[in-house]
């Protein structure tokens, strides 16, 4: 058989099959989009437009807050005439295809019919079951999401947690003192949502770290209020910018005294060693969850560019050997790193690679990247699908395009003569389905 049938055959069978999608931002009670603007103004379209012209590149009003019916209009006007320039790229045909699938909309949006397609996603919107339809559509079992949008627990059967909280390794733009600053926003407080990308405004904290005492009763303090029993995983980024060193107790103390006027060498001194004290700590409860990480995405001024280091891995692999009883898990941002990372879970049997994040959200990037580690990783140490999603819509488009890419890779390898048809199935049955449910301990909803 050619590739072509084989594709047909595997997506056939990939169609059929229920999946995880281990890490979105859903909100619990809010699971679908409430409107136009919920759908194409995702951050993602958001870049393109403002690439493409658009004066806005910031996100829309953020979780925990909303944008007002003032706001949605706004943007929506505002990106109305940037885009036939994006109609070129893979995420405006996602886009293409919710409008079509989930609500027969098949034109092209202009200034004079958006509003009725608006008022096609809001009346969806209001019906009972509409997101779960979409869910069960895509044939998505449970979704991840943050702790923080659990909301009332009214969407548990569908959603399991992670925590995402404090970002102690995760570069702010034009900042040096990350890491003691999320600590502080913590110390004394009950899990909440992470800071927003972009840092830009911090609002006070109640507790000021002045010494290291200080640090590592903070540091105590957040590994202590981690409700493990609600959560899957711990979620972060590990920043490419950062030198990650081995600092000793003085180094500390001394970069303490600089804070008011740290540079970038106090800043590596502050994620190195909050990050190496967490993760000490963490220790204690290596069995009880995940370390989640994302790589390879670093800020600028409203979102971020995909870059990392070969220094950056280096380091990545030492701290993880040296947490041997710690679990980890990337999410990687950078087509250019994937081998290397590939090589490094081949070497450290406590790190597996989960899906396509951000950057590498798109399809010649995914096929590449799927197609190294199908080639070089044991199919228990990858994941292969998490959507990053906003609402269950964009959740079901990019469900689809995996399942595609995926068709695609396993059936070339079929031709070939690497797998045969049955095992090709049973392949992509391990890195949707099992491996989720080993690594992540997700289960379908009752």
């Amino acid at each position: 058989m050619n590739t072509n049938t084989l594709t047909c055959q595997i997506l056939e069978f990939l169609d059929n099959l229920p999946i995880y999608d281990v890490h979105t931002h859903l909100i619990g009670g809010k699971l679908g989009a409430t409107g136009l603007h919920d759908l194409l103004l995702y951050h993602m379209v958001i870049s393109e437009l403002y690439a493409a012209g658009c004066p806005s590149g910031n996100r829309l009003t953020q979780f925990p807050a909303f944008p007002d019916e003032g706001e949605a209009t706004h943007r929506i006007q505002e990106a109305i005439p940037y885009l036939p320039y994006i109609q070129n790229t893979s995420t405006s045909w996602l886009l293409r295809k919710i409008f079509s699938d989930l609500y027969d909309w098949h034109e092209p949006i202009t200034t004079d019919n958006w509003q009725q397609l608006d008022r096609r996603i809001r009346q969806q919107a209001s019906q009972p079951g509409w997101a779960y339809s979409v869910l069960d559509r895509a044939k998505i079992l449970r979704s991840g999401t943050e702790l923080a949008r659990r909301g009332n627990g009214e969407d548990d059967d569908r959603l399991m947690y992670s925590l995402e909280w404090a970002f102690f390794t995760r570069c702010q733009w034009g900042e040096y003192d990350t890491a003691l600053y999320e600590l502080e926003r913590c110390w004394g407080r009950k899990p909440e949502s992470p800071s927003p990308i972009g840092g830009k405004h911090r609002p006070p904290t109640e507790r000021t770290i002045r010494s290291l005492d200080d640090v590592h009763e903070a540091v105590q303090y957040y590994v202590d209020t981690i409700p493990f029993a609600q959560v899957v995983s711990l979620a972060t980024h590990i920043s490419t910018d950062i030198d990650y060193k081995n600092v000793s107790a003085k180094e500390m103390e001394l970069a303490l005294k600089k804070r008011q006027n740290a540079t970038i060498i106090e800043r590596d001194i502050y994620a190195s060693y909050v990050n190496e004290c967490f993760l000490e700590k963490l220790e204690a409860h290596a069995g009880e969850t995940v370390f989640q990480f994302s790589l390879g995405a670093e800020p600028l001024p409203y979102e971020t560019a995909s870059r990392i280091s070969q220094r950056t891995i280096s380091q990545l692999a030492e701290m993880i050997a040296r947490h041997p009883t710690i679990q980890f898990q990337v999410f990687l941002s950078s087509r250019h790193a994937n081998q290397s990372l590939c090589t490094l879970a081949r070497e450290l049997p406590n790190l597996a690679l989960v899906g396509y994040w951000w950057h590498n959200f798109f399809p010649d990037i995914i096929q590449q990247v799927m197609g190294e580690r199908l080639d070089m990783l044991p199919v228990n140490r990858q994941i292969g699908f998490f959507s990053d999603a906003y609402c269950v819509e964009w959740s079901y488009a990019k469900s689809q395009l995996v399942r595609l890419l995926l068709a695609r890779a396993l059936a070339q390898r079929v031709e070939y003569g690497q797998y045969d048809l049955k095992t090709a199935k049973w392949i992509a049955e391990q890195i949707l389905v099992i491996s989720p449910a080993t690594l992540l301990h997700m289960r379908p909803h009752r």
